[in-house]
């Protein structure tokens, strides 16, 4: 098997990834990214020889746009694409998804995120916890992994995996985070979705933001301990009193001034503006806390 990382250049480099599978003559993607990044795919699989109509498989971790949102493509290449069976309906039927994107994004939609079509039913591909995908001489094992989102797997090939956002944000040599957007943030299913991953014993992990690290153990104990630590300062201020308005510029502070203390630079921590936007991480977790009936 080879794995090749494809920069999407979404917002910055080197902060959001689809990942080229190769296994003797069958090409798969792990992500697609947005739309608004399809030159940047085309052009990082022609680096290897292979255009979109190559790739076979596609292995969505969920359908987040940043990680799913030209994946409506890759089928119209003729691909297959391999998604949560509670993701799979929004693919097919992404009207839900570009209004609620529409909500959030306003007049920034276009550029940041493209369009979104769908996918016809025979090209939607929904996967079972724990089924094996071949792909040439390897395979895929889906382990269905909620938390971030409900509809959300990881990917397991030849001792790795492909962690899509329940494995934690990693950029511009800083530490691992957690994206913690509405609207299916909860606490204790991403901890046993963590659980899951170190029970897999994976040799190395592929975030899609970004790229591949080695030391899977130490990354998944660092990302629940801060899981729990950016849990634990929203639902402090949702105690003061404080509404998720006044929570934001402290949160953001925060983050900011933990990241450039473990030694990553103000670039650094814009590179991680993009990939997980700091505000969007308050309103997931104070829809969180509300629903828990802790605030």
């Amino acid at each position: 098997m080879r794995i090749h990382t494809i920069d999407l250049h979404h917002g910055s480099a080197g902060t959001t990834a689809a990942y080229l599978l190769e296994s003797n003559g069958e090409a798969a993607l792990v992500e697609t990214g947005p739309d608004a990044t399809w030159k940047h795919l085309v052009a990082g699989l022609a680096r290897h020889g292979l255009a979109p109509r190559d790739v076979r498989s596609v292995f969505l971790t969920h359908i987040h746009l940043d990680h799913a949102g030209a994946a409506w493509k890759m089928a119209r290449e003729g691909a297959t694409v391999f998604v949560h069976p509670k993701g799979a309906r929004h693919l097919a039927d992404p009207g839900k998804l570009l209004a609620s994107a529409q909500r959030i994004y306003g007049e920034r939609m276009d550029e940041l995120w493209g369009t979104l079509e769908p996918i016809a039913p025979e090209r939607l591909r929904a996967t079972e916890d724990g089924e094996a995908v071949r792909l040439g001489g390897s395979e895929v094992r889906v382990v269905a992994t909620p938390g971030h989102a409900v509809h959300h797997n990881v990917y397991l090939v030849d001792g790795v995996a492909f962690t899509g956002d329940v494995g934690g944000v990693r950029v511009a040599g800083g530490p691992v985070l957690p994206p913690t957007p509405p609207p299916d943030i909860d606490l204790p299913t991403w901890r046993d979705s963590i659980a899951r991953l170190r029970d897999a014993r994976p040799s190395a992990l592929y975030p899609t933001h970004f790229d591949r690290f080695e030391d899977a153990g130490a990354h998944l104990d660092a990302l629940e301990e801060e899981l729990s630590a950016w849990a634990g300062f929203v639902r402090a201020r949702l105690e003061e009193g404080k509404d998720e308005a006044a929570i934001v510029p402290e949160f953001e502070e925060w983050v900011a001034g933990r990241l450039l203390a473990k030694g990553v630079s103000p670039e650094g921590v814009e590179a991680y503006r993009h990939a997980l936007p700091f505000a969007m991480n308050v309103t997931g977790l104070v829809r969180y806390w509300r629903n828990a009936g802790a605030a």
